[in-house]
């Protein structure tokens, strides 16, 4: 029997009943029956995995690497274990928070560039976005610099402040490559140039596993190994994707422009207001880990927690069903501890309920991103993580007992109420009324050059 041929995905019979919803506007016409609805859900989400799967490799690739740093290290000890941890969920995610909300106003603004046409305004953003990211590395250098103090201050035990200190110390040029690796992914993602970043975040998460192996195991370099493959990794993917956007992104490449200075100050409002956003999200977890550090038994506490929060991490690849078969053995992978080992299970089923949240959050929060609501997202985290969540971690966590499991039940308190909050914002948003919002955002920070072009070109047509 002849198989019907496929077209994008569907058969040319249903290929062309996709043709017969769409209207003479280029939208979906009215939903009038469930065979028209499914047919829509069938093409939306082809779309959506062509685009997102691949940048979704990618981020599982970078948060591996991140991930792996903790494996090996790991297994040199519970203290190696912890000071790292807290090295980089608390020094580094303070910083990878700040760089990364600074760098989604890029993502607003790409976005919809590249949906209003104006693709050589791509270039320009992109290198006035490295230029802000570059001084806020230097603005955020003292954090690393007086990591070890400052953790005391927090509370943590000398030990694993002072480890994790040293190792903040030594990551300082993985800071740096952040300011190259946020704009240029955000560039290559608003043309959809998502294939290369996969391949690209996939290699050098292979490399970092060879460098680690290399560096601690081989070399015995132990932590500062760790540290020293973490840079070179970083700096390698920074590289690779500056290197494809100056070799084949033609289109929003236009070379080095002092255009990117132009507006800078515009751009650095809705960075920091991107940054907060962010932030408030992303130091979320990151106050977890510090409560957690004053709790008895501080070691195993922050161990297990950055454990779980590890996993939580891929959650995107792992399924509900299969981590409830393998939680009580799923900790073998970062520690040797029998100790490790027992306070990870005992947080297992927390671990499950945050993966589902984490299943919704992020998608409304890339929404908020995309429509520039980055201000009034940064409210709604400030109210539903820092004035309910996280007092509510510290009531169950200290008054009532229950250690890191009341710190966690607080976390998914917080980020279920803002789930919530943020379904309300997009259930009332008026979506006419954010097209006029976009089109006048891209008036003023794209047409300045547009009417530039037709002044000259008026001048030549007079001479």
């Amino acid at each position: 029997m002849e198989e019907t041929p496929l077209i994008n995905g569907f058969s040319d019979d249903e290929h062309h009943y996709h043709q017969q919803i769409i209207g003479d506007d280029g939208d979906y016409r009215p939903i009038t029956n469930i065979r028209e609805w499914l047919a829509i859900f069938c093409v939306e989400s082809v779309k959506l995995w062509r685009i997102g799967g691949p940048i979704a490799f990618n981020i599982i690739c970078q948060y591996g690497v991140n991930s792996l740093t903790n494996i090996f290290v790991g297994h040199l000890g519970d203290i190696e274990l912890s000071a790292i941890s807290i090295a980089q969920s608390v020094i580094g995610t303070f910083s990878f928070g700040f760089m990364l909300g600074m760098g989604s106003a890029l993502e607003t603004l790409c976005g919809q560039a590249y949906g209003a046409g104006q693709i050589h305004m791509l270039g320009v953003y992109m290198q006035r976005s490295i230029i802000i990211l570059f001084v806020t590395c230097i603005l955020l250098l003292p954090i690393y610099l007086f990591a070890t103090p400052v953790l005391k201050l927090l509370g943590q035990e000398s030990q694993i402040a002072e480890l994790a200190g040293e190792y903040a110390i030594l990551i300082i040029p993985q800071l740096f490559s952040l300011s190259i690796n946020f704009p240029t992914s955000k560039f290559l993602q608003a043309q959809s140039k998502v294939d290369v970043i996969a391949w690209i975040g996939f290699v050098v998460l292979l490399m970092h596993a060879t460098l680690l192996w290399l560096f601690i195991y081989t070399f015995g370099w132990g932590t500062t190994g760790a540290a020293i493959a973490f840079n070179l990794t970083s700096w390698v993917l920074a590289i690779a994707q500056f290197a494809y956007v100056v070799g084949w992104c033609k289109d929003g490449w236009k070379g080095l422009s002092w255009a990117a200075f132009n507006e800078i100050w515009s751009f650095v409002r809705l960075s920091i207001a991107s940054a907060i956003m962010l932030c408030l999200e992303i130091w979320y977890m990151m106050s977890i880990i510090i409560l957690v550090g004053h709790l008895d038994n501080a070691v195993i506490a922050v161990g297990s927690i950055s454990i779980c929060m590890n996993v939580n991490g891929y959650e995107g690849m792992l399924f509900i069903g299969v981590n409830a078969a393998i939680r009580e053995h799923l900790a073998i992978i970062f520690t040797s501890s029998k100790d490790m080992q027992q306070a990870v299970g005992d947080l297992s089923y927390l671990l499950g309920i945050t993966m589902v949240l984490n299943s919704v959050q992020p998608v409304i929060s890339g929404v908020a991103v995309g429509g520039g609501w980055q201000a009034l997202v940064a409210y709604i985290n400030l109210g539903s993580y820092y004035i309910f969540g996280l007092p509510l971690g510290f009531i169950l966590g200290y008054v009532a007992k229950l250690g890191a499991k009341g710190l966690w039940l607080g976390m998914i308190a917080g980020t279920s109420l803002q789930t919530v909050l943020l379904l309300i914002v997009l259930y009332k948003t008026n979506w006419n009324k954010e097209v006029e919002e976009t089109n006048e955002r891209m008036r003023k920070w794209g047409g300045q050059d547009l009417e530039i072009e037709k002044s000259q070109a008026d001048r030549l047509m007079v001479c």
